[in-house]
């Protein structure tokens, strides 16, 4: 039989076999003799019975990738390829997980900078050595265990805040000097007390152990020194009186501390609030001066010009008081006022004194003058201490 050859006339490109009558079960069927071409070699509808064209490519191609005419390289209507398509993509995906990053990460910095999670600080010792610090541990149960040794042993209220004893875990004792929310020392004063403690080591001033922030919480942890303050056993009540042989050794470590402060300290250091309850005693009466939480670094050698005026009543020298202009002599100033309540056992402001002796310096200053001028020291001597002060 002979192929089967599609009419000229034929209105579509595709073959269907020409419609054949049934033939009886298990009779022959009408198949061609040879071969048909292939459907898409077959001529354009309306086109002379010519010679096959070979096959165009189709999706199906296995050679898609290498055919300039494949859909991925085919022009859009906006002329950008699908290849210039997904480069955009891909841009716009790394712009966009780029972003994401740096908000996750700016979530997470805001996060652990408001939990605390760098909640302990370790002071360097004078020598390097790791015996002289105590490492504060980050964890939650750590932190409460602290909070439960510290706020029930409450020691007094300082100028910035409570101070609380604790114990370590190894046994060490310690005061933590807790700082007022809104007392004015915040982050800046906070970091600058830190940053000046941790270089100052001596004898007779007290040393940082470390200190710890967490969320609202700013904490510094000293050494405890068991004995009290100067203030408690001169002017306490039912405290034993101190011969003139404990005073005199309790004005010389003044003397030391502050010596150090002022000289050995690079940049060096004024105190600022040298006064009878920041200098604290061990079971020895050696003393040793505290408080640094107003202490400044002076980059002036010869003055400092605060803006407001901070210390206590009764022990601020003249000019800062009047002026706010803050020498080392300013310190000199507040010592003299502890020098005076070492020997007469006044305090420095005393209300239950007639108006115009309230001031220990203003009562004390016609004393001194005479005792300087003719060697009569009259009323000025603690009373208790019963002329044993020579």
């Amino acid at each position: 039989m002979n192929p089967i050859v599609p009419s000229p006339s034929a209105p579509s490109r595709s073959l269907s076999p020409l419609p054949t009558p049934p033939t009886p079960s298990g009779g022959p069927s009408l198949t061609p003799a040879s071969p048909s071409p292939p459907k898409d070699m077959l001529p354009p509808s309306g086109g002379p019975p010519s010679l096959p064209s070979p096959p165009l490519p189709s999706i199906e191609s296995s050679n898609l990738g290498e055919s300039m005419w494949s859909p991925s390289n085919a022009p859009t209507k906006h002329g950008i390829g699908t290849g210039g398509t997904v480069a955009i993509a891909l841009v716009v995906s790394f712009v966009v997980v780029g972003l994401v990053g740096i908000v996750v990460w700016f979530v997470k910095k805001k996060i652990k900078n408001k939990k605390g999670d760098s909640f302990g600080h370790v002071m360097p010792s004078p020598s390097g050595q790791s015996d002289t610090s105590y490492p504060m541990s980050s964890g939650a149960s750590d932190r409460e265990w602290l909070w439960k040794q510290w706020i029930p042993n409450l020691l007094g209220e300082g100028g910035f805040g409570p101070v609380y004893k604790g114990v370590l875990s190894d046994g060490r004792e310690v005061a933590v000097k807790q700082l007022k929310a809104g007392s004015g020392q915040g982050e800046r004063e906070f970091a600058a007390e830190v940053e000046i403690i941790s270089r100052v080591h001596h004898r007779h001033l007290v040393s940082l152990v470390g200190y710890c922030i967490y969320e609202d919480h700013r904490l510094l942890v000293y050494d405890f020194v068991p004995n009290n303050t100067l203030h408690c056993h001169l002017h306490g009540k039912e405290k034993p009186v101190l011969d003139w042989t404990t005073r005199v050794k309790i004005a010389t470590c003044v003397a030391h501390g502050l010596a150090y402060l002022h000289e050995d300290c690079h940049p060096r250091i004024i105190h600022r609030d040298i006064k009878s309850s920041n200098i604290l005693l061990d079971n020895s009466f050696e003393a040793q001066v505290a408080d640094f939480g107003l202490a400044k670094l002076t980059l002036d050698a010869n003055t400092h010009v605060t803006t407001r005026v901070m210390g206590t009543f009764g022990y601020l020298a003249p000019e800062y008081a009047s002026s706010g202009r803050l020498t080392y002599k300013s310190d000199v100033f507040s010592f003299g006022v502890v020098l005076l309540e070492l020997i007469t056992g006044h305090k420095s402001v005393d209300p239950s004194q007639p108006l115009e002796d309230e001031s220990l310096v203003q009562w004390a200053r016609p004393l001194v003058n005479r005792a300087l001028d003719d060697g009569d020291v009259g009323e000025l001597p603690d009373p208790r201490l019963e002329n044993n002060y020579k």
